[in-house]
């Protein structure tokens, strides 16, 4: 084996490294209650294999949603994004490993030249060719563990990318859900207009007649004709409303708005259960707690590349090959060159360079140990709010259908009396207006309850866990 084969396989034989400055990663602790405050009332998720983990949209029995949500992971733009930044990520871990091995290369030279017309000199004006090949070998020894921790940062770096992908992913099917929604009930609202809209068509033919035959004043008229234009403008700004949520649906599923038309719902989609998984789960369920979590480790990483530049740095080389002048016979054994080498470096005067990267590493650690507690503690809130909302919602729901039934039979009550004659107009208009407000009131709570339960499933990490984050 000739000396550029025996260097390499001495470096290759060598450790790679030798200690590893810095401090090794343990995930700080976290406050984490017992239970929710609003747990009242809920079931506890037990482990179910047979439920569908990530299609959690399929519990609200809508086909729209169904059709389209899968949609989001392949077509929306913000996922395609982060699944690039993801990408770059892991490039970037093999970036950091490739400075653990030997760097190999090999030169080759051929060099023609005349010498000289010296009058005396021997060989005065020849043409000579010169050549030379060589490999070489170099390799900086990771000694103290800058480039493992740097390896360390790296993987941190990619799982937390990897983590943003989960979290804009679910943020975006979420997004979905809630726009899904809103358009369902804004047609339920349309529906609910259109019939106002005919009954109040009704009322004023009614009122118009009365008023030709002389038995109701004109103002009368004046006022159900109002109303009913108040309601008919009401319905026609609904379409606002539709057009812009369907556009928006289109965006978060990759299509241009003019692509996707979204028809007509006939039912708005149907309340799950949820089943809330205790607090501390949520450290494994939250993907953008994940993302903290793995940012904080590739922080802790960071120290330890800092703390690495207090020490010297070793690199060794080597070198074998042939050189010939003139070319003839180059790889002769007679022509063989090479060259072993060491060189180490210690800076010793930076002015207090390498401490203060060493002190703002440790304080940006700090700050992503805060960012992560902090994360935990807004999921924590978010639960908390999707639950208070949730059961505080199911009681005004309750009490608003028993509202609606007793503005509905008043409703009906007052304009027959009006008929009779016994109440005037305004009675029964009120009474008509008071339907119609407490309606839409019902189709808004309806509308938050199912908002709410989106936002919950969301904020409990839907059908992800950390457990999703391979080692890259």
């Amino acid at each position: 084996m000739n000396t550029l084969g025996k260097a390499l396989a001495l470096s290759l034989a060598l450790p790679l490294g030798g200690c590893l400055v810095g401090p090794n990663y343990h995930r700080p602790p976290v406050a984490i209650p017992p239970q929710y405050k609003e747990l009242a009332g809920w079931t506890v998720a037990a482990p179910a294999a047979d439920q569908p983990k990530g299609d959690w949209w399929t519990a609200f029995n809508d086909p729209l949603l169904d059709e389209l949500e899968p949609m989001v992971s392949v077509s929306n733009q913000t996922v395609h994004q982060d699944y690039a930044n993801y990408q770059e990520a892991l490039a970037d871990v093999q970036i950091a490993r490739s400075a653990l091995f030997p760097t190999v290369g090999i030169s080759g030279s051929v060099t023609r030249q005349r010498a000289a017309r010296g009058l005396n000199a021997p060989g005065a004006g020849d043409v000579v060719n010169s050549g030379s090949l060589e490999g070489n070998v170099s390799w900086a020894p990771d000694l103290w563990g800058a480039v493992r921790r740097n390896i360390e940062a790296s993987k941190a770096t990619a799982q937390a990318s990897a983590a943003t992908l989960a979290n804009a992913t679910l943020s975006e099917q979420t997004a979905l859900a809630t726009a899904v929604i809103e358009l369902r009930v804004t047609d339920e609202n349309i529906d609910l207009l259109q019939r106002t809209v005919a009954a109040f068509t009704e009322f004023l033919r009614v009122v118009s007649n009365q008023g030709t035959a002389g038995t109701t004043p004109p103002s009368d008229v004046i006022t159900a004709r109002t109303q009913l234009e108040n309601t008919q403008s009401s319905l026609i700004a609904l379409g606002v409303a539709r057009a812009q949520f369907a556009h928006a649906i289109a965006v978060l599923v990759g299509k241009n708005p003019e692509d996707l038309d979204v028809a007509r719902g006939t039912t708005v989609p149907t309340l799950p259960t949820v089943p809330v998984e205790l607090p501390s789960t949520l450290l494994q369920r939250r993907p953008d707690i994940a993302v903290a979590e793995r940012q904080m480790a590739a922080a802790n990483a960071a120290i330890g590349v800092a703390e690495a530049a207090y020490y010297p740095t070793l690199t060794l080389s080597a070198a074998d090959g042939f050189s010939q002048s003139p070319l003839a016979g180059l790889l002769h054994a007679a022509n063989n060159i090479w060259s072993l080498g060491a060189d180490a470096t210690e800076n010793l005067f930076q002015g207090g360079l390498t401490r203060a990267q060493v002190a703002a590493a440790k304080a940006a650690y700090d700050a992503s140990v805060a960012n992560y507690r902090g994360t935990v503690l807004k999921a924590l809130q978010n639960v908390e709010d999707d639950l208070a909302g949730l059961r505080i919602l199911a009681q005004q729901n309750e009490v608003l259908e028993s509202a609606v039934r007793d503005a509905t039979r008043g409703s009906e009550i007052a304009f027959n009396e009006y008929r009779a004659g016994t109440v005037d107009y305004t009675t029964a208009a009120t009474a008509q207006a008071t339907q119609l407000s407490i309606e839409e009131t019902a189709l808004n709570v309806r509308q938050q309850r199912l908002l709410d339960a989106v936002s919950l499933i969301g904020d409990l990490g839907g059908g992800w866990s950390a457990a999703e984050l391979q080692k890259p």
